[in-house]
């Protein structure tokens, strides 16, 4: 993990995360430059570096500044941009009422250098809006927690997220901030930028194994996949679930949904680390998508009277991990099934043996 590098200040984000295989290398790069984004990059050769141009990156011509060393050792590279933070009541009869947006592109963010920990290989990126004239942030904040992994594993946190060594997890937070209705719910918008020969689909799965996460039953994976869909290129999987609580449990919560994946016919907002590696493909042969994170529904005054939100994702390269039947599932249904078979043949055994031993009692009659 390095913070900023080649760059000596604190005055702005950028933290790249580099795993190294035999024969190739993964990079994550996050930044609050901007937009909040995070860039990955696969690349075929396990010595490839990230290069940062800081001048140019900064300037209002960033297209350039962000590339990966060798260049044709790049085999995908996709972005993913979090732009917008709805707030919005179910204003009845008249539908949905929206208030104005919270547009991330024009938060403070403070250093996420205090909060890297290169043991634990997590960060955390907090910021508030630049002006807020509404006063919602005054107690409050908003952040993205990163969490890089060295293996495969589970989270221990719900919502308990099954991942592989080849992703990360981001936690996105919503602390203290004060809803400006009675009721109101929280949406997250997320873009995603894809180069030529790949597109974004959204996929739902429901499962029956509810050991890790219980009473939810479907997971969602954002998947970029190749134009003629022979391989799976990247992904970004959650449960449809956010909890109200720091230390969450099952009753803390949330349902969340997904709002459908579009084709983004807006331009991105300024997010220079996306414009600084895509630079003039980003508004030619990429393809821009987005969806928004609704959280709330029935369970929507959870936040009103905890003033907390999270919500965990999975970011990735290749198919997106799937859960399998646990031993603890797989012995639960060997036993539920397993134990009346195994009455009805004992209860056989002694039905037979009875008969036998009451015939043997008397001689047979001539």
């Amino acid at each position: 993990m390095q913070y900023n590098p080649g760059w000596n200040s604190s005055s702005m984000n950028l933290l790249h995360v580099r795993a190294v295989g035999p024969r190739d290398s993964l990079h994550y790069v996050w930044s609050s430059i901007g937009a909040p984004a995070v860039l990955l990059v696969a690349t075929q050769s396990p010595s490839s570096a990230l290069r940062v141009n800081w001048t140019q990156l900064l300037s209002p011509s960033p297209a350039g500044a962000i590339w990966i060393d060798p260049p044709d050792s790049v085999a995908y590279s996709t972005a993913v941009v979090f732009t917008k933070l709805f707030e919005f009541s179910e204003a009845k009869p008249s539908g949905e009422l929206f208030y104005p947006t919270y547009d991330l592109s024009e938060f403070s963010w403070d250093s996420l250098n205090h909060t890297l920990n290169h043991t634990a290989l997590t960060a955390e990126l907090s910021g508030v809006p630049a002006t807020d004239p509404g006063g919602g942030f005054s107690n409050g904040s908003l952040a993205f927690r990163v969490t890089a992994y060295e293996a495969s594993g589970r989270a221990g946190r719900l919502p308990s997220l099954l991942h592989t060594a080849d992703s990360s997890q981001l936690e996105f937070v919503l602390a203290g901030v004060a809803p400006r209705g009675n009721s109101s719910r929280f949406a997250l918008e997320v873009a995603t930028v894809e180069e030529a020969g790949a597109v974004r689909r959204l996929r739902s799965e429901r499962s029956i194994d509810d050991e890790y996460t219980p009473t939810i039953f479907e997971v969602l994976s954002l998947v970029a996949e190749s134009q003629n869909g022979s391989s799976t290129l990247g992904f970004l999987q959650w449960k449809e679930t956010a909890y109200g609580s720091r230390s969450p449990r099952r009753e803390d919560g949330i349902q969340c949904r997904a709002q459908g994946l579009q084709a983004a016919n807006w331009t991105l907002p300024v997010s220079s680390i996306v414009q600084a590696y895509f630079g003039e493909s980003l508004g030619s042969t990429c393809t821009v998508s987005a969806l928004n994170v609704s959280f709330g529904g029935e369970e929507g005054q959870v936040y009103q009277e905890r003033r907390y939100l999270s919500w965990s994702v999975l970011l990735g390269f290749g198919q997106p991990p799937e859960d399998t039947f646990s031993p603890l599932v797989i012995s639960i249904t060997a036993v539920a099934l397993g134990t009346p078979l195994a009455m009805l043949l004992l209860g056989s055994c002694v039905v037979l043996l009875a008969q036998r031993r009451r015939y043997s009692e008397y001689e047979p009659i001539n």
